[in-house]
């Protein structure tokens, strides 16, 4: 039929059903709840992920501006303390062999003395 008059519609609209079941028009209040409970807590769970990351960018922005100050610092106290270690090494290689004897001697020769809040025994 169409490809003798070929019409641009169709000749007649297609019915509806007739008994179409139609979702109730109320839906469990319990249910709604729940999920708009779960949405917004995925969504704040989202929010604070988003809120972490933009401040952890701004913290490694700050500390990359002001920690290029302090590499100086840094080398400077280094250079020091090495400077300080090689000063102590020094020392102990030219008296490290007259300290070694004399805590020897020390702990060697004992000379028991009575200490002077003891008072001495009465014969």
């Amino acid at each position: 039929m169409y490809a003798i008059f070929s019409l641009p519609f169709p000749p007649f609209p297609p019915s509806p059903p007739r008994f179409q079941k139609h979702p109730p028009l109320t839906s469990d209040p319990e249910t709604d709840r729940s999920k708009r409970v779960k949405d917004a807590r995925s969504e704040a769970q989202k929010e604070i992920e988003d809120y972490r990351k933009r401040k952890e960018e701004e913290f490694q922005k700050f500390e990359s501006e002001h920690t290029s100050g302090n590499q100086k610092a840094e080398e400077d106290a280094r250079k020091n303390a090495d400077e300080q270690v090689k000063g102590i090494k020094s020392s102990g290689d030219k008296s490290g062999q007259k300290v070694v004897e004399d805590l020897l001697r020390i702990v060697m020769d004992v000379r028991p003395e009575v200490p002077d809040r003891v008072s001495a025994p009465k014969a």
